[in-house]
């Protein structure tokens, strides 16, 4: 069991009272079509205490929100367990339990299919070529009778759980087609003499009633191998997983034990070529680390001392020892694997109608069946009743509510995966049904279209060459008692050249402006243009002229002066992204208005923009300015995606139709953001957008096909190409088609797995 807390994962009051609500996912078990998964969902939401409630039925999952107190877990696996299914509530081994029921249930359908189909075929050969055999109808009433009864069951059972509560769903139908046939069948094997007084011939199905199982039997099984494709790319997370570790005891001895028994503080240690096991910080050693799987950066990363490490990376050269800091479902894996399963749990908008069209579906295929049956007993002539029979049962056989109930969450699923796969991971599902409408997309600057971590590019001295490392010496001593972001950067590129670093006798930090220090009676100070000119320090033409050219090339200028004279001038850059031109590019290519916001100066963002050809931007923004620019544009009917890594995105992500946050950002930004890109590459937004595309269109393809098959396919069993053509829809032909139907569906969804989204 999982438990989600809400909204944006924060445990809530509700509005009336102080019950806490919470939000949990459960496997679900034993459904069999669409029509189940109404079916358990209207249950759960029926339960007192239960503030809403979904089931998913390609997935297999159910979540419900209820206030903690009034309802329990066992109470909502009694509610569903009364219909005939059941929900998974144990928190351990969750997954587990979930596929090994899965499992077992595949393998339970593939020998009734076997055990179906092998005992059909004579049934099928005697009714086509050999019915005037001697006891012809006696030998297809014992080969049809286990078909039906035994590999059949399960049709009846779940058909008798859903009477019980007035619901119906796919196994009413089979159980009343296949139920109606061999009943009809068996009377007339056994008392032909009713019809032979009424000078009637005695009609058998059993080969209908035998096929309709063996085929809807082999949809299922085809199904449920198909479904758990959907779901590779989850199972691809897990494996990141690996099962043990070696843990470092006090005394240094090493054991290995099973990776859930390892807790926060614990000392683990990493062979080249491991796969680290839980998030935390190296203690002992160096080595280098493939992150692609969880940033998708192909550089391999250098660790040293205190660095982070993340599960499911693996170490490349050296050993080292780390301290586990996340563990469990708190590691930033098991984080994306949540997201994933929850995402692929959520409903399009989309789906609403398709499921409230499989809600109803059922009652309204068994009423046509019924009306089917009256008008060919009013108008059928001698053979009404024959007719009048073998119409109904088609119509029931023919009808498909699970084509409609796998249409989109299948296809969402598979997208969703995709996704993942990319270092894509979308929230939810409406998201990934919007997206493909964007038409205008806010880019936030700085670590989004920037790295986002500054870096000196240009150190200018206007001193000689001889006098260069001794004041080298001074501006380290200055920078490293800097708080500044940009002193930082300084730090960085020098220090590693410096043999030592000067005692200063004084400092002191001027907000806005610089630091200032003495150092044998003389004043440094490192700053702004403004703090230069507080000291009345002389900048000559020449270094204006080197500070205007950076200045205009996106750089931060800082002034280092001493003595009554400037020193040097450091330009200070946050690089552009390699990816960041080429992919506003194809978004601009594909019709998109892209917009850049900053809280840079404008010296800065003019020269960024004008660099990755962004002809619209905003620079010197407050968080309340993004916002209101995305309900600017949004009041003009744009589709807005906002693209941000701060804190100072969040209000702006949380505005926006579709909010898209990079992974290396803050934890804020990603908590509000529906989508979120777990690398630094700006070409997976193209990518995010050209999914969307691909699975809403996958969605309608779905829908389209599996409206139209029943709207074909129900007349058309019902009988109304009779009078044309004399043609009757054989109730066989009916039970391969509706298999097939579902089939198809979840066949086309999986297309989208081989679908290029670059």
């Amino acid at each position: 069991m999982s438990t989600v807390n809400v909204p944006y994962h924060k445990r809530t009051k509700s509005d009336s009272s102080s019950t806490t609500i919470v939000k949990e996912s459960y496997p679900v078990l034993e459904m069999t079509c669409a029509a189940c998964a109404v079916s358990v969902e209207s249950m759960l939401q029926s339960v007192a205490g239960v503030r809403n409630a979904g089931v998913n039925f390609a997935n297999q999952t159910a979540w419900v929100e209820y206030e903690q107190g009034k309802v329990s877990p066992e109470t909502l696996r009694d509610t569903v367990r009364s219909i005939g299914y059941d929900l998974v509530i144990e928190k351990e081994n969750q997954a587990q339990v979930q596929e090994e029921a899965q499992q077992k249930h595949y393998q339970q359908i593939k020998k009734r299919t076997i055990g179906a189909s092998i005992l059909s075929l004579p049934i099928v050969i005697i009714g086509m070529f050999f019915m005037d055999m001697p006891y012809a109808n006696w030998i297809m009433l014992v080969l049809a009778t286990p078909v039906v009864f035994i590999m059949g069951r399960s049709f009846f059972i779940n058909a008798f759980k859903q009477a019980r509560h007035r619901k119906a769903n796919m196994d009413t139908l089979v159980a009343l087609s296949t139920g109606m046939a061999w009943l009809f069948s068996a009377f007339n094997t056994v008392y032909p003499q009713f019809w032979h007084q009424r000078g009637l011939h005695a009609h058998v199905y059993f080969e209908a009633a035998a096929v309709v199982i063996a085929f809807i039997s082999l949809g299922k099984l085809l199904e449920e191998k198909a479904k758990s494709n959907t779901s590779s790319a989850i199972k691809k997370l897990i494996g990141l997983q690996p099962k043990t570790v070696v843990r470092v005891d006090a005394a240094g001895n090493t054991i290995e034990i099973p990776i859930v028994q390892v807790k926060a503080g614990d000392i683990l240690l990493v062979k080249p070529g491991d796969k680290i096991p839980v998030d935390g910080s190296l203690v002992q050693g160096d080595s280098y680390v493939d992150e692609s799987t969880i940033t998708g950066e192909p550089v391999p990363v250098a660790k040293k001392e205190n660095d982070k490490v993340y599960a499911g990376t693996i170490n490349q050269k050296g050993s080292f020892r780390f301290r586990a800091d996340k563990v469990g479902a708190d590691t930033l894996l098991a984080q994306i694997i949540k997201m994933v399963q929850e995402a692929q749990g959520s409903k399009a908008p989309v789906q609403k109608l398709a499921d409230k069209v499989a809600g109803i579906f059922v009652p309204v295929v068994i009423s046509i069946a019924i009306l089917t049956f009256a008008a060919w007993m009013v108008l059928g002539g001698n053979n009404a009743f024959t007719h009048a029979l073998m119409t109904s049962v088609t119509v029931l056989a023919i009808a498909c509510p699970c084509a409609l109930g796998l249409a989109t969450p299948t296809a969402i699923m598979v997208g969703i995966g995709k996704g993942a796969e990319n270092n894509i991971l979308i929230k939810d599902a409406e998201s990934l049904e919007l997206a493909h409408q964007v038409n205008a997309i806010i880019l936030d600057k700085t670590g989004t279209i920037t790295e986002g971590k500054p870096v000196v590019t240009d150190l200018l001295w206007d001193i000689p060459k001889e006098e260069q490392e001794g004041q080298q010496a001074i501006l380290v001593a200055l920078e490293q008692r800097s708080e500044h972001p940009l002193a930082e950067a300084v730090v960085s590129y020098l220090q590693n050249s410096m043999p030592s670093v000067a005692t200063l006798q004084s400092f002191e930090s001027i907000t806005g402006k610089g630091v200032v220090g003495m150092m044998a009676g003389k004043t440094y100070l490192v700053g702004n243009r403004q703090l230069i000119a507080e000291y009345n320090i002389p900048i000559d033409q020449d270094m204006a002229v080197q500070a205007a050219a950076l200045q205009s090339a996106a750089k931060t200028v800082v002034y280092f002066a001493g003595n009554g004279r400037l020193l040097a001038i450091i330009a200070i850059a946050d690089k552009i992204k390699e990816s960041s031109k080429a992919a506003i590019a194809t978004l601009q290519r594909n019709g998109m208005e892209v917009h850049m916001l900053t809280g840079d100066n404008t010296h800065t963002a003019a020269a960024v923009a004008a660099n990755v050809g962004i002809p619209s931007y905003h620079a010197e923004v407050t968080p309340a300015f993004k916002a209101d620019f995305v309900k600017q544009l949004q009041s003009q009917g744009k589709v807005v995606a906002m693209v941000g890594d701060g804190i100072n995105d969040s209000q702006a992500l949380a505005q926006a139709d579709v909010s898209i946050a990079m992974g290396k950002g803050s934890d804020i930004a990603m908590d509000v953001a529906k989508i979120t890109l777990i690398t630094s590459d700006l070409n997976s937004i193209p990518r995010a957008l050209n999914l969307s595309r691909k699975t809403v269109r996958t969605i309608r393809q779905n829908l389209f096909w599996a409206f139209i098959y029943n709207i074909i396919g129900i007349p058309i069993a019902a009988g109304v190409l009779f009078p044309f053509n004399g043609f009757l829809l054989d109730p066989m032909i009916a039970g391969a088609t509706m298999a097939l139907s579902s089939v198809s569906v979840v066949g086309n969804s999986l297309r989208l797995k081989a679908a290029r989204i670059a």
